[in-house]
């Protein structure tokens, strides 16, 4: 529930920070009126987020346990691909989100209704189809479909009273350092999910050493305790993993994490223009 709880809060911050942005520029610049198709645009974003989430639920479950296997792992390493590149994304452009937004707010108030919905559409969409697919895996992974997402959901509803605040103006943190620092706790998350991939596609004969075990702890955290549970459940741990399986882990979870929190190096000062000489007489 918890790690679901944080793709949650951070996908749904985003989105509700986008959707707070759009509406405050509006109603400052005195176009009040053009808000219909923004929130046109954001009920369309959250609708295919839905039907996708359902596609995945309900398409997977007519397929062979083979097939099943495959799909799941192919979607798991696909998810954790997003994340990584949404949360590098969101570290670079926090600073800079607000003017980039209305700057395309602009250009869209000057093309029409049609370029406001596709605007608000665009920034929602991605993060809610980014959700639905990370949290399918998620629930794949674990095998419980109803903490899960519920977790899911509490970190959603949590997201938009966060971004009612902000709105109102009564509620002010540190954007960069809170999108940091989940940022890093979905990097692990997100390497859990990756060797969970790489299991189902072992499972579905599609990579070898399925047999190859690393370790087993079972005896030690087991499956079926409440800390075993918990550990699964925020990191998708796993007490009998493959050789394979702690390798793809170690090798994505130790170079992203030392990027991520590598300190951001400042941008070169723009150098000044130096003054063309003036012409002298022969």
């Amino acid at each position: 529930m918890f790690g679901n709880y944080l793709i949650g809060l951070r996908e749904g911050l985003e989105a509700s920070l986008v959707v707070c942005i759009l509406i405050a520029y509006l109603v400052k610049t005195g176009n009040q009126r053009r808000l219909p198709p923004v929130w046109a645009g954001v009920a369309i974003a959250i609708a295919l987020s839905l039907a996708f989430g359902a596609l995945l639920q309900f398409g997977s479950s007519t397929l062979t346990f083979q097939a099943q296997e495959a799909l799941g792992g192919t979607l798991s390493i696909l998810s954790v691909g997003l994340v990584t590149w949404m949360v590098f994304w969101m570290r670079r452009t926090a600073r800079h989100l607000k003017s980039e937004l209305q700057d395309k707010l602009d250009t869209a108030l000057a093309l029409g209704t049609g370029a406001l919905v596709i605007t608000s559409f665009f920034a929602v969409g991605r993060e809610g189809l980014e959700t639905s697919l990370f949290i399918w895996t998620a629930v794949q992974a674990s095998g419980d479909g109803v903490r899960p997402l519920v977790g899911a959901v509490l970190g959603l509803a949590t997201s938009v009273v966060l971004g009612w605040l902000f709105y109102k103006g009564t509620l002010r943190i540190n954007l960069a350092k809170f999108f940091r620092w989940t940022g890093a706790m979905l990097v692990a998350v997100a390497a859990g999910v990756l060797a969970y991939g790489i299991h189902d596609l072992q499972e579905a004969d599609l990579l070898p050493g399925l047999r190859n075990l690393a370790f087993d702890i079972s005896g030690i955290i087991p499956p079926d305790s409440w800390y075993g549970t918990l550990l699964k459940g925020i990191f998708n741990f796993q007490p009998d993993p493959t050789v394979l399986q702690v390798t793809v882990w170690l090798l994505y979870l130790i170079p992203v994490m030392a990027l991520f929190l590598a300190p951001e190096r400042p941008r070169p000062a723009a150098q000044p223009r130096q003054p063309a000489p003036r012409p002298t007489a022969e």
